[in-house]
Formats: structure tokens, C-alpha cells, sequence
């Protein structure tokens, strides 16, 4: 320590901290501000051509020579090509007559808005998306990511008893947070894997594990270790839910998911509860992670059982299975569901 750090006041780290963080905070608004005006603007532009074209005066020859002129006019500024012109008037056309989604849009990035529709045809899938990526902060990659890992299909159709365990304040976010399946495809494993080696896997690539996992979880422990009356237990992973404020504990299953593998997990987080979680958060949730399952026999297990619990399976395949595929909720329910995320 330097003569200067020792005559500094004793909260002068503390304050400093402060200051940092209120600095970063007053960027990433200033950033939201920005966004938000730059996608207000492109709004407007698109609805000017579209205007323009319904009256056949407004041609292709006519939308080239305006992105000319507006990039000669203001050439340090990006985004106004002919072909970010023609993606303008197509984002006007997409949403304009949605008096829901056209607000949401101007809450994100353009670069994700580009993505959203762009790559998802249906309006609850691109309302799902939508509003997790306001409400996570997913930067592009993440975001393509979980289009491409179908997201929004495998949260919907997740097999939970979290509509008889958890409270109303948390059962639509903690539905949309514990999927049907999660793509692991940045595990390099044979087709033949001890749970070991799987769980040593998802360690050595945490960021790509808490990545599709959701984005929103922070990484507790491994064989998290429980004593009770004098046994100990280990819990694969403990992860931290930032929006539920819950304990997650995983336990991965390299098999076909087994009845008994819910009794394990309601004693497991019986002890969290009890000796981890702190008093201002949630109940403790737990995933069964198993490389196959019978969705009728998860159906029986979780019946009964009194601790949120959700089974899914893992998988290096991008594709949704053919068999889950119709079999999302109504989109009454779906719009419930959404209407959560705030």
C-alpha cells in the first residue's frame, strides 16, 4: 500500500465502489436512451416507405437513390443501405398493427430486433423473445443462441409441479426458466459418459453452461455438500436463479429418468432449505437433468411430490423432437405466461 492509499479516508473504497457502479448505471441508460431512439427512428423510416409504395410513387430505384443520399448526407453514420432501408420498411410491416409488440421492440437493441424478426414467424414466439431480451440484457450471441436452441418451445413445454408448489409471484417465471431440454453442444463427449465426466464437462465450459442454461444463473458449486445428522450428501451442482431468487440444485443422469430420482431431489432441497437459503429468498428448485425420459412417468412422479421440481433432458441436437412438436399450450396460456415477464 502506498503512502496516498494509507492517508485516504477509511469509506473511501466504499464510495468509490458507489460512484463506479453508479457511473456503468448511467451509461447502460444512456445506452438504453440511444437505442431506443435509434429504433424509433428506423420505425419511422419504414413507415415512410411503405406509406410511399402504397401509392405506387415510391419504387425500387427510389428507395436506392435515398439510401445514396442520406449516406452522402451523414457518411459517418451506419445503417442507412439500401438493404438496412428495405429490413426498415419490412420491421414497420411486421409489427404496426400490433399495438402489444410495437412498444417492446423499441426496449432492445436494433441489431436484436433484426434477429427476432427475421428469424421467428409467430407473434407469441417474437413477444417471448422479446421480452427476455429486455428482461435479461441477452447480448446478440446469447440471443441467437436460445432462437436457435428453440427456447421459447422448450420452456413452454416443460414438465414441472410448479403450479402446486410454488406461489403465483413465481410460478410463470419460474415455468419460463426450467425447460423441457437443454443443447449442451459445446461438450465434447462420446455417446457413452459417466455423470462424472459429464458434470466435469459442464465445469470446464461454465459460461457456456450458465449460457444455456438461461443467462440468468449464477454458478453456486459442485458436489455442493450437504450434512445431515451426521451423513453427507452431494448435490451435482448448485446453481443461484437471479430473477427467482432461488437455489437451483441439479442432479444429472446419464440414463432414462427413474420415479425415485424425485425423492433424492425433495430430501435434497428439504436440506437447502433448511441449512443454505438465506431468509429473503425463495423456495429452492430443483432440475433432474437425464438423458431420456418418459413423459408419462414424469407426469406420475411429480404428482405428489411437495418441492418444485422440474425433469428435462440434455442434448448435443438442435432440432425439437418430432414427437414434442404440436404440443405447445393454448395461446391463451402462452399469453399468461408471457404477461410475466416483465
Amino acid at each position: 500500500m502506498n503512502q496516498l492509499s494509507k492517508s485516504l479516508p477509511e469509506d473511501y473504497e466504499n464510495i468509490l465502489a458507489q460512484l463506479k457502479q453508479r457511473i456503468r448505471d448511467s451509461q447502460n441508460e444512456a445506452l438504453r436512451v440511444v437505442n431506443r431512439q435509434l429504433v424509433s427512428l428506423y420505425w419511422d423510416i419504414g413507415a415512410v416507405i411503405v406509406q410511399r409504395q402504397q401509392g405506387a410513387s415510391w419504387g425500387k430505384s427510389v428507395v436506392k437513390q435515398l439510401a445514396s443520399d442520406l449516406q452522402n448526407e451523414f457518411p459517418g453514420t451506419r445503417g442507412f443501405s439500401e438493404a438496412n432501408l428495405w429490413r426498415m420498411r419490412a420491421f414497420y410491416e411486421v409489427y404496426r398493427e400490433s399495438e402489444k409488440l410495437a412498444p417492446l421492440v423499441r426496449e432492445i437493441g436494433w441489431s436484436h430486433n433484426l434477429q427476432i424478426f427475421q428469424r421467428c414467424k409467430d407473434p407469441l414466439e417474437r413477444e417471448f423473445y422479446l421480452r427476455m431480451t429486455r428482461k435479461f440484457g441477452w447480448s446478440k450471441n446469447v440471443l441467437i443462441h436460445q432462437i436457435e436452441n428453440q427456447s421459447y418451445q422448450k420452456s413452454l413445454i416443460g414438465q414441472t409441479n410448479f403450479d402446486k408448489t410454488l406461489a403465483d409471484s413465481q410460478r410463470h417465471q419460474a415455468k419460463l426458466a426450467v425447460r423441457d431440454e437443454y443443447l449442451f453442444d459445446f461438450i465434447e463427449l462420446g455417446d457413452r459418459h459417466s455423470e462424472r465426466e459429464l458434470e466435469r464437462s459442464l465445469i470446464d465450459r461454465i459460461e457456456q453452461f450458465l449460457r444455456a442454461m438461461g443467462g440468468v444463473f449464477a454458478f453456486v458449486g459442485s458436489q455442493f455438500r450437504l450434512e445431515v445428522d451426521g451423513d453427507e450428501f452431494y448435490i451435482d451442482l448448485l446453481l443461484f436463479h437471479r430473477g427467482l431468487r432461488s437455489l437451483v440444485a441439479i442432479e444429472l443422469k446419464i440414463g432414462k429418468f427413474e420415479p425415485e430420482f424425485v425423492g433424492k431431489m425433495q430430501f435434497y432441497l428439504a436440506a437447502l432449505d433448511r441449512q443454505v437459503r438465506q431468509p429473503d429468498e425463495a423456495p429452492s428448485i430443483g432440475i433432474i437433468l437425464c438423458k431420456e425420459k418418459n413423459r408419462t412417468v414424469v407426469e406420475y412422479a411429480l404428482h405428489d411430490a411437495n418441492k418444485p421440481i422440474g425433469v428435462a433432458t440434455y442434448t448435443t441436437v438442435k432440432q425439437l423432437p418430432a414427437e414434442l412438436e404440436g404440443k405447445l399450450p393454448s395461446p391463451e396460456q402462452i399469453v399468461r405466461l408471457l404477461e410475466d415477464i416483465e
